[in-house]
């Protein structure tokens, strides 16, 4: 059965296709809090399916259901920061890093000191960098996934990935993580992002 119709099961009130679809995307949402909300992740898993069901009428087939899904994802994700921030109203998520929200350090430990320096610096660009970087790298989304996942036109979204990786090299070149390893050209920064999703699964 595929996700649409588990969606469709669930709401109509198939309790074990809810569980099936949990099952299925539980992995890939857990990597998405994970990194940003780590003492949050699994309630906002749970509210994130418990939204695509209340929702359901806003997925039309015309994409798929993961970008689906990571939209709603990222709502919940954009709710929960600016609960955190000190000051509700000064939370935007283009300006705003998960640093910033949260500036205790990272609960996840990479074991090559070169993995942790990036992804402690990912979690000092802007979130909404920080989100279009772990979709497309991590999660294999095409720029039509990320377009429904992030509301955005699909040029807009192309702009916002040059954006991230610019932001990410700027992070990397700042004195507080600047090392005698030369930071990685584009495309070498681009497959170690990609290679960091193995890395984080292992912590």
């Amino acid at each position: 059965m595929d996700d649409e119709a588990l969606l469709r099961a669930w709401a109509d009130g198939n309790d074990g296709a809810g569980e099936k679809l949990y099952r299925r995307h539980f992995d890939a949402l857990y990597r998405f809090f994970r990194t940003k909300a780590p003492e949050s992740c699994e309630d906002l898993i749970q509210t994130t399916m418990l939204e695509c069901v209340r929702s359901k009428s806003n997925f039309r087939g015309d994409a798929t259901f993961r970008a689906f899904l990571f939209g709603v994802a990222r709502h919940c994700l954009w709710h929960y920061l600016r609960s955190q921030s000190r000051d509700r109203l000064e939370f935007d998520a283009s300006r705003s890093s998960v640093a910033a929200c949260d500036p205790r350090p990272s609960t996840i430990a990479a074991r090559n000191a070169e993995h942790q320096r990036l992804f402690e610096a990912m979690r000092h660009i802007p979130v909404e960098l920080q989100v279009v970087l772990e979709l497309h790298y991590w999660e294999d989304m095409t720029t039509h996934e990320l377009a429904v996942a992030l509301d955005l036109p699909q040029g807009t979204v192309k702009s916002r990935m040059r954006r991230a990786r610019e932001a990410l090299r700027e992070i990397l070149e700042s004195p507080e993580f600047l090392t005698s390893t030369p930071v990685p050209s584009e495309d070498e920064l681009a497959t170690r992002v990609r290679g960091l999703r193995t890395v984080l699964d292992a912590c």
